[in-house]
């Protein structure tokens, strides 16, 4: 499947969302029947390079279309960091989806031995914490290249403080294949 139907699939949500129409599913799962697998994805919104929603399923839940077509749609208009996306905007936003890994569990003693096992630039993570939990996309190490600022603003973002190893949370590894707009990766 060429990777820009990923990118396609979740401008086109946005545009339906816009128009008060559906996207013909059949008609891409009839093309692309890998669509119908089920995988968990991030949809990425950025303009002039900055974050403009960033919605996501952790664990996959329903087949990949809707997971795509959800999240992209969700980034646009519900992530609660900003305002709804606007029609003159769409021209301008580029579009990033990532599609994940089922996350595996990690044993580690302590930090020492979490920093060793944890890969900067390859895993994404989950920190979890009782009913806490947050996660940071691979893309993340881009702009927290240490691994203890990393962990701080993870900590941070599940609501736990700025020191959440110290608790020795749950962690959970993934990777993901990522799709750009204007990228070649």
């Amino acid at each position: 499947m060429n990777p820009l139907t990923y990118l396609k699939i979740a401008r086109d949500a946005i545009k339906a969302h816009f128009e008060h129409t559906q996207i013909d599913k059949n008609a891409l799962l009839a093309i692309y029947p890998e669509l119908s697998a089920q995988r968990a994805s991030f949809v990425t919104l950025t303009i002039n390079g900055h974050l403009r929603g960033c919605i996501g399923s952790i664990i996959a839940h329903q087949i990949l279309i809707d997971d795509l077509i959800s999240n992209a749609v969700s980034a646009a208009f519900r992530d609660p960091r900003f305002p709804p996306l606007s029609r003159s905007e769409l021209d301008e936003v580029k579009i990033e989806v990532s599609l994940l890994t089922h996350p595996e569990p990690i044993t580690y003693r302590d930090t020492d031995e979490l920093s060793r096992i944890i890969r900067p630039d390859i895993d994404g993570v989950i920190l979890r914490l009782g009913n806490r939990q947050a996660t940071f996309l691979p893309q993340v190490w881009e702009e927290l290249p240490d691994f203890n600022s990393f962990f701080t603003h993870l900590g941070l973002k599940a609501g736990i403080g700025n020191d959440p190893l110290s608790y020795h949370p749950d962690i959970f590894t993934y990777q993901v294949k990522k799709y750009k707009e204007g990228s070649h990766d």
